[in-house]
């Protein structure tokens, strides 16, 4: 919908990614809250408080008449949709085993590429026919069914999924420093801001660019996403979650190496995707789905690293910190970045000469160079997290085994004690 918006308003591509922004900012902002709330209250209930949140504002978008009262709007879908993520991945945590939890997480992930690929299926098409404002009415419905279905979810206990009693945080503090304690955790938070800015810019500003560089109507470009972003990346989820299960039994840290590995040979692909000439869609289409199918390799196997190395009391922090980081830092710079980059570009190529769609295409194609540039930095980053998270994980499995003797112990006359214990740390944390 950005460029019947950019139209519509007489929007620059600035304001525009500050739309993105909006939701990115307050999402981060309210992320550890709702992160702490993921641990100790129904994540199912939280889920469903959201859920009804962020689909109610997003129908009530498609009333807006003005550029401030959407960023409005944008601002309360993002705290809605901040309650998903630490209470969904929590809930994973407790209802799989440690060495299937790559494919569930890839299974739940699959909820992006596909949903953004309905986006644009859907908002590319409608927006031609219809106007943008329809595509609000049509996303934000089914949220609200949805909401009612997430009352029936099984609420599991923390930590089932163990090898014991995993209640308790492993040491006593400020959870937050606990959770940036974890080398692997820095790491990762790291690689997740670098991932949000490259993904965020990419796909928001894909439709546009294919309009204004390759020449696409907006119904075309809406396709072409759909497919790229979409089908591709919807595979490449799934995938990652099998071989990250898989590299996992191999290496302790396989899951790193392959979110590494993959996002390596990402940056090439996308790089020869934005050299290609103007016009050459088919070509465009092939190299940057196998840069996006690499991509998205990411989600499944760095979202259940967080579950190796973070104990279950404190995963809902965990994750929260992790999506504050990177939404606040990643997502939400990522657009509106990229958007002023395209416009300083545009302004350079127009010179004294206005401001016309043919520099605008420039601009934006020029802007769009970032992206490979970062994406190599970020399997830098993997990297690293790579040659910590054995060290992590050992420590997660020591505590375990402590906790296990310790029920053990319990069990022959103990166990009064040791549940005040790990009572009081619980209520800590």
């Amino acid at each position: 919908m950005t460029e019947p918006l950019r139209h519509e308003w007489g929007l620059t591509d600035t304001q525009l990614g500050w739309l993105v922004t909006a939701f990115t900012l307050l999402y981060a902002a309210v992320g550890l809250p709702l992160g702490r709330l993921a641990d100790v209250w129904r994540r199912n209930l939280l889920l469903t408080v959201g859920l009804t949140l962020w689909s109610g504002l997003t129908c009530l978008s498609g009333f807006c008449r003005s550029f401030w009262q959407l960023f409005a709007a944008r601002l309360g879908v993002g705290i809605g949709e901040a309650s998903c993520a630490p209470a969904a991945s929590s809930l994973i945590g407790d209802l799989y085993p440690p060495h299937e939890r790559a494919r569930a997480m890839s299974i739940f992930m699959l909820g992006l590429p596909v949903g953004v690929s309905l986006s644009y299926l859907a908002g590319g098409a409608i927006a031609q026919h219809y106007g943008w404002r329809a595509v609000f009415y049509l996303a934000g419905s089914p949220g609200l069914l949805l909401a009612l279905a997430t009352l029936f979810l099984h609420e599991p206990p923390r930590g089932r999924s163990e090898a014991g009693e995993v209640g308790a945080a492993r040491r006593q503090g400020s959870p937050i420093r606990l959770v940036l304690s974890i080398p692997t955790m820095r790491w990762i938070i790291a690689s997740g801001l670098l991932h949000n800015f490259i993904m965020y810019a990419f796909t928001f500003f894909l439709p546009s660019f294919l309009v204004r560089y390759h020449r696409t109507t907006v119904q075309t470009a809406g396709l072409v996403s759909a497919l790229v972003v979409g089908t591709v990346g919807a595979l490449g989820m799934l995938v990652g979650g099998w071989l990250g299960d898989a590299a996992k039994k191999r290496f302790e840290s396989g899951r790193m190496l392959l979110a590494g590995s993959a996002v390596l040979l990402a940056a090439p692909a996308g790089l020869f995707a934005m050299l290609l000439p103007a016009g050459a869609l088919c070509a465009f289409m092939l190299l940057q789905g196998i840069a996006l199918f690499l991509m998205y390799t990411y989600y499944a196997t760095v979202y259940a690293t967080i579950h190796d190395i973070v104990e279950p009391a404190l995963r809902g922090r965990a994750m929260a910190i992790y999506f504050f980081a990177m939404y606040l830092l990643g997502a939400s710079m990522g657009p509106v970045a990229t958007g002023r980059l395209s416009d300083f570009f545009a302004r350079r190529a127009a010179g004294a000469l206005p401001l016309t769609e043919h520099f605008r295409a420039i601009g934006l194609h020029q802007a769009m160079y970032l992206i490979p540039a970062l994406t190599l930095l970020l399997a830098a980053v993997l990297f690293l997290g790579a040659q910590t998270a054995p060290d992590d994980m050992g420590e997660l499995r020591s505590f375990v085994k402590r906790i296990n003797a310790e029920g053990a112990e319990g069990k022959d006359g103990g166990g009064r004690e040791k549940n005040e214990r790990i009572g009081g740390a619980m209520k800590h944390c």
